[in-house]
Formats: C-alpha cells, structure tokens, sequence
C-alpha cells in the first residue's frame, strides 16, 4: 500500500489527488500519495474502499512508486 494523506509534508516526491482522478468514488479533501511510504498491511485492517484512480492516475502512481525505488538503489 501507499500512504496517501491530505499533507504533503514538503515531500518532493508527492502524486497530488484531486477528485478528477477517480474513475469512481472521491476524497472529501485533495489528497497527496506518497510513493516513499509504502507498507503492507492485513486486508482486515482495511474498513472501506472509497474509489477506483483513473487508468492515468493509476500509471502516475505506479510510475513515481517506481521512480522512488530506483532512487534507492547504490550507483
């Protein structure tokens, strides 16, 4: 999972969400996923699903996840 708070905490990596990115659903608030914060957590921890990122939000997202764990590997 990646986390996705409606703070970006001047991390210069955030994939800015706005309503216009959901195919369904919406965040009540324009929200920031952030590709560096990626964890695992158990399917019973989560309480809802609010929506579905459209095919290019999706990509953008992927590609940043991508990106950031290029980012972390030695030269």
């Amino acid at each position: 999972m990646c986390q996705i708070t409606s703070n970006p905490y001047s991390d210069p990596r955030v994939i800015v969400l706005t309503n216009a990115d959901f195919r369904t659903g919406s965040l009540h608030l324009t929200s920031y996923a952030r590709p560096g914060k990626l964890f695992t957590a158990n399917q019973t921890l989560i309480v809802a699903e609010v929506g579905h990122l459209t095919d290019e939000a999706f990509a953008r997202l992927v590609n940043a996840v991508i990106d950031s764990l290029r980012a972390s590997l030695p030269p």
